[in-house]
Parts: C-alpha cells; sequence; structure tokens
C-alpha cells in the first residue's frame, strides 16, 4: 500500500492537471510541464554464483536478505518552479528487495526520501525542508549526495541564506541530518559569513580577497551504550558536552597568476571511543577531547603552465551527526554515515582500474587507545599542469600536455599515555608516513586520427590504509603502474580505444596486468571488454587467489536518456569516489544502469 501511495502522490498533480484540460486549456498543462523538470535513475544487479569468488552471500544484510540474488536501487527526482520566484520539490528512492550491497543496509524500502519548498529572489534564499550546502572547504559542515557511494547527507529543516550586497553575504541554517529513510537524533545549527574586502576597498592589483567566518553547533542527548562486563554501571554525565560548538575562520587573496586560500578550524570538545575487545561502554569517561584543522593552497597560473600545491593538517576532526557512528565497531562508521564535515583523500583521483587498486585514505579521527594511538594525519599534495605549445621541441605537430602529482601524507607525531588516556599531538611535526605517491601523465596527440595517454605512477602505502586494519604495524606496499591508452578515429563518429597496465609490487597480491577494448560505433551507442589479473599472486592460501575480473559492457545514449548493460566480476578494496573512501566486497554479476532527464 505504501509504495501505491507514494505513485499516487507523484502522479496526482500531472492527472489533476490533464483532467482539467480540454484543447482551450492544452496550454495549461503545457506551461506546467514546462515548468516540471527532474531526472530519473536506476541501477539493477543480479549477483551470481561465481566457481572463483564462491557463492554470492551480502555481508551486512539481515540472514533472510543475504541470498536475495536481484537488487535494485531507483531514484526519481521532481522539480517545480511558479511564480517566477518559487521551487518546490521532492526525491523518491527505492531499494528493494534491498539495497545493492555496497551500500547501507538501512536502505531497505519505498518512499518519499527528501522533499523541499525554496523561494529566491536576487538577495534572499530560502529553503524548508530537506537541503545541501556546503561552509567554506568543508572542514566544518557540507550536506552533500553522492549515489555511487549511497551516502546523502542532506539536513532537514530550514536554511536562510542573504545577500544584501555583492560583496557580503550570510547563511543561517538548522537541521537534523538524513540517515536512510530517517534523521539523526540530534540538531545541527549553523552560521557562515563572506565579506569581499576587494570590491569594497577597490584595491589595484587584488582580483579577490575574501574573508569568511563560519559556526556550526551540534546538540545531542547522549546516553553511553550499556556495559557488558557490568550492565548496572552508572556513566558520570556531569561534565559531558551535549553541545559541539565548532568555529572556522578563512581567506581567500587571488592576485591574478598567484592565489592563496586557507581555512583553520576549531571544533568543540567530544567523547573518544575505545576499541570494542575493551570491557567498558565504549566511550572514555570524563575524557573530552577537541579538535583543529589547518588548510593551506597556493597556486601559480599562467598560460602553458600551473602549480598547485595543497598543505593540510586534521586533528581529531570527524564530526558525526550521532556520536555512537564515530566508533569503528559501527556499521554507521563502515559506510561513512552520518558525517556532516568533508574531508578528502587530498591525492591525485586516477581513473584507471589498476591505478586504483592502492589508494590513499584520509586518517582525521583520534584514537587513543586504537593502533598504538593515532591523533589524525598531515600532509601535502602538489600539482604541475603544463601544455608544451605546438611546433616546439617537446610540443612537436599537436601539442603536448604533461600533468605531474607528488602527494606525502603521514600520521601526527604525538605521545600517547594510554594509561591516563591522554597524549600531546606537535602541531607541524610528520609522524609514521602513510603515503609517498608520485605519478605523471603525458597526453599527446600523434596524427589527425590518432592520440594517447602513458601515466606513470610510483607509491609506497601503509598496509593499514589500503587493505584495512592497523596502522604501521604490517609494513607498506611499494608498487610501480603504467599505463598506454591509444585512441584512433575512425571518421564519422566512430573511434577505437586501446588500453594497457601493469603494476608491479613484491608485496600483497604481487603483479596485475590489465587492458581494454572500447569501439564507438556513433555518437549513442559504445562497447567495451576489460580484464584485470593478479598473474603474480603466488599465495595459494589467500582467500584471494589468482582471479580475472573481467567485465563486457556496452552503453546506449539519445538526448538526455543513457541506458548500460554490464556483466563482470567486480575487485573488492578501497572504493573511492570524490576523495572519500571505503572498503566494498568482491561480486560478480550482471547490472543494467538507466538514466534520464526531463
Amino acid at each position: 500500500m505504501k509504495k501505491i501511495a507514494i505513485f499516487i502522490v507523484l502522479i496526482l498533480p500531472i492527472v489533476s492537471f490533464a483532467q482539467e484540460t480540454d484543447t482551450e486549456d492544452n496550454t495549461i498543462f503545457s506551461q506546467f510541464l514546462d515548468n516540471l523538470s527532474g531526472n530519473l535513475e536506476t541501477n539493477a544487479q543480479w549477483y551470481t554464483n561465481d566457481s572463483k569468488l564462491g557463492e554470492f552471500v551480502d555481508p551486512i544484510a539481515e540472514f533472510d536478505l543475504r541470498d536475495e540474488h536481484v537488487r535494485v536501487n531507483s531514484y526519481l527526482r521532481l522539480d517545480y518552479n511558479f511564480l517566477k520566484n518559487f521551487t518546490v520539490g521532492l526525491q523518491a528512492e527505492s531499494y528493494e528487495p534491498f539495497p545493492l550491497i555496497n551500500y547501507y543496509p538501512e536502505y531497505n524500502d519505498t518512499q518519499i526520501a527528501t522533499y523541499y519548498a525554496n523561494f529566491r529572489n536576487e538577495q534572499l534564499d530560502v529553503t524548508a525542508g530537506y537541503f545541501y550546502e556546503q561552509f567554506g572547504s568543508g572542514l566544518l559542515l557540507r550536506a552533500f549526495e553522492e549515489r555511487q557511494l549511497g551516502l546523502n547527507t542532506a539536513l532537514r529543516g530550514g536554511r536562510v541564506k542573504y545577500a544584501p550586497t555583492d560583496y557580503f553575504d550570510v547563511t543561517a541554517l538548522y537541521g537534523q541530518q538524513r540517515i536512510a529513510f530517517n534523521v539523526s537524533d540530534s540538531d545541527i545549527f549553523g552560521f557562515d559569513a563572506n565579506f569581499d574586502v576587494s570590491k569594497v576597498l577597490e584595491i589595484k592589483g587584488v582580483n579577490r580577497l575574501n574573508l569568511g567566518f563560519s559556526y556550526v553547533g551540534k546538540q545531542e542527548d547522549f546516553t553511553p551504550p550499556v556495559d557488558e562486563f557490568d550492565p548496572d554501571y552508572e556513566f558520570d554525565t556531569s561534565a559531558f558536552p551535549e553541545m559541539i560548538n565548532s568555529y572556522s575562520a578563512r581567506l581567500d587573496l587571488d592576485l591574478g597568476n598567484v592565489y592563496f586560500k586557507t581555512e583553520y578550524a576549531l571544533k568543540g570538545e567530544d567523547v573518544s571511543f575505545i576499541p570494542p575487545s575493551l570491557p567498558g561502554t565504549g566511550v572514555l569517561e570524563g575524557k573530552y577531547f577537541d579538535g583543529n584543522a589547518l588548510i593551506f593552497t597556493a597556486g601559480y597560473s599562467k598560460k602553458g603552465l600551473g602549480v598547485i600545491s595543497t598543505f593540510r593538517r586534521i586533528e581529531n576532526m570527524v564530526s558525526t551527526a550521532e556520536r555512537n557512528a564515530a566508533d569503528i565497531s559501527s556499521v554507521e562508521f563502515q559506510f561513512n554515515m552520518q558525517n556532516f564535515n568533508y574531508l578528502p583523500t587530498l591525492t591525485k583521483q586516477q581513473d584507471y582500474s589498476l591505478a586504483n587498486i592502492y589508494i590513499y585514505n584520509v586518517q582525521p579521527g583520534l584514537f587513543l587507545q586504537n593502533f598504538g594511538g593515532q591523533a589524525g594525519e598531515i600532509g601535502n599534495n602538489l600539482d604541475v599542469f603544463s601544455n608544451f605549445k605546438k611546433g616546439s621541441t617537446l610540443g612537436g605537430k599537436y601539442g603536448t600536455k604533461f600533468t605531474a602529482n607528488f602527494a606525502y601524507w603521514a600520521l601526527l607525531d604525538a605521545e600517547f599515555d594510554q594509561a591516563e588516556s591522554t597524549y600531546n599531538a606537535e602541531f607541524l611535526k610528520f609522524g609514521k608516513r602513510l603515503n609517498r605517491d608520485f605519478n605523471f601523465e603525458v597526453r599527446k596527440k600523434i596524427s589527425k586520427n590518432w592520440s594517447s595517454i602513458f601515466t606513470y605512477i610510483n607509491s609506497i602505502i601503509d598496509k593499514g590504509v589500503a587493505l584495512g586494519g592497523n596502522l604501521g604495524t604490517d609494513g607498506d606496499i611499494k608498487s610501480q603502474v603504467a599505463i598506454f591508452d591509444v585512441t584512433h578515429k575512425l571518421g564519422k563518429g566512430k573511434s577505437f580505444r586501446v588500453e594497457a597496465q601493469h603494476l608491479w609490487t613484491k608485496q600483497d597480491r604481487k603483479n596485475w596486468v590489465g587492458g581494454t577494448l572500447e569501439y564507438i560505433a556513433n555518437r549513442r551507442l559504445g562497447f567495451y571488454v576489460s580484464d584485470i589479473y593478479d598473474y603474480g599472486n603466488d599465495n595459494e592460501f589467500s582467500t584471494e587467489t589468482k582471479a580475472h575480473y573481467y567485465n563486457i559492457g556496452g552503453s546506449y545514449t539519445k538526448g538526455a536518456t543513457r541506458v548500460a548493460l554490464n556483466y563482470g566480476r567486480q575487485r573488492g578494496g578501497l572504493l573511492c569516489v570524490g576523495g572519500v573512501c571505503r572498503i566494498v566486497p568482491e561480486n560478480t554479476g550482471l547490472s543494467l544502469n538507466l538514466a534520464t532527464s526531463f
């Protein structure tokens, strides 16, 4: 009945307009459709048993749903504009009979997931219902949607944005964070202000000098879990911080060829969790810790050359809508649910399969009694972009594009007193190295119909980061990856692409080889076949024995509609989208993807 009711809610406005129209009123219905926009996305997969990977079993689902082989995730978004300044909308979501296996298990129904009403003019923007927002770089607050990871951290409440001038704007908001089809048992308050000094003072030689300030508060009534060793134990809440107040300030300076961005954030005191293997409620009693983060970006650009360097230091900056979601033993932690700030991995995001086997994942948390102690991370990311012009020695007849990246990330250098549950972290001192990554890419057009891409990656990554587990105790994985990608245009929209990859390492599953063949029949239709294979794997006792991770599929696009079909094996491990990562299991099956907008 619930699904029928949702369908009626979605279709009723259109039906009612249709019933009112006759020949004379067709323009009314036409105008309604002109003001209506939206999109539909469906991702379906039939998981199959695999002679190599084993029978399909969902490791997270409830017992009676673990062998549900067919799963479908669907999203329908509708937006309607009226009276020039008003917009209303909703998003209906369906996960039947259960979500795809890489998704938070509480996505298990068909419901209207979000809805909103908005008024906007040149100065004022008011939203009631669900909304998305980001303050600054997101150190304190970012509410966003990323369907590929199953993340939707929209806030349900109200938001007001006011810009009385072209150099000053403020935002105030209140909301509860979305968690699947529910909202958090906490309240989030926010205020953000931006002031463009360069416009007011008309400073010569300065394109932009912007100052920003943000405040985020979270209020939560918190009852610690029961101590399984002493159920009658009472937790002392006399000094417990129910309200967590956090602040940040930022500066954005653009001088033309050179620009700088910096933001510093202070997070209010909150609880710290202990490993689930230790007795107690899971929370350090009477011990509360604040956090901080600093990000600094400097860039230089001119025609043909660009350099960007980003330094970031994070100490105890995990912010979750409900405190229990910060516990590493919780399902919410495993799926990155309830994070309301944004701390992406600042390394180069690669497009190729072998380049995404050993990738770094941000380490922002404080764990006093986990892994021997961990307070956060510190590191830097450097990007260089260069275009060698046509006719030059390096540019050749068609020019050459070169990019290089270097990233280095380490734990904060800190001393831990586990007996007293205290620590002290040095501000600008690097501790145990977690990741060192150097890579470059050369894009070269060889002739009128031939173009190529060559990529080389040399990395060292801590095994605990890449594979999951303790940090700094199991050694490193050193790897090199070489990728050669060639495309040949056949004319009339047709093209053929060949991609060859190889990964060298002496650790983990040893050497890999991979390749892709892609044929574009026209601007609408394309096909591909790909495979990666850990041919160097010599550990016969490992659960991850040699396997071909093959895929074959194609896609058809017409206008705003795209349909894609694929069958194959998906490698398990870290999955990263937009710098946000989590570990996903291996699987085999047939997938269908449909996306359309109107």
